[in-house]
């Protein structure tokens, strides 16, 4: 788990530090501090128009794909509004052709590579020593 980049080990790291640095009196009164700081940064005007182009840039890809199709969508209608119409009438559509698996034509022919698979060969090395 992070929170702006940092992880657990390093937030643990930091209250270490802080409880040393300011003690166990002074850590109480720069916790609420910090606590009434972020309560007001959150409820501002500012975070809330952050947090809204945010979410307005992680949807922004989608949005663009959605429109992106729906002009071509428009464009292939224009091409041939004849086969769109023909499209929208029937309900059951043909299925698009699929491509087929290769298969090799030309079986490949095996010959013995090494000589424990070629009994002549043995019997030719025996012969000759």
């Amino acid at each position: 788990m992070e929170i702006l980049g940092i992880g657990v080990p390093e937030i643990i790291f930091v209250v270490i530090i802080a409880l040393i640095v300011l003690g166990p009196k002074d850590m109480q009164s720069a916790g609420k501090t910090i606590g009434k700081w972020l309560r007001s940064i959150i409820t501002s005007d500012g975070w809330k128009v952050f947090q809204q182009t945010s979410r307005e840039i992680r949807t922004l890809p989608n949005k663009l794909m959605r429109e992106a199709n729906d002009e071509m969508n428009k464009i292939g209608n224009e091409i041939n509004p004849a086969s769109f119409l023909a499209d929208k009438g029937s309900q059951h559509k043909k299925p698009l052709p699929r491509s087929k698996p290769y298969t090799p034509t030309a079986k490949p022919t095996s010959q013995p590579n090494n000589e424990a698979e070629s009994p002549a060969n043995e019997s030719d090395q025996t012969t000759n020593a």
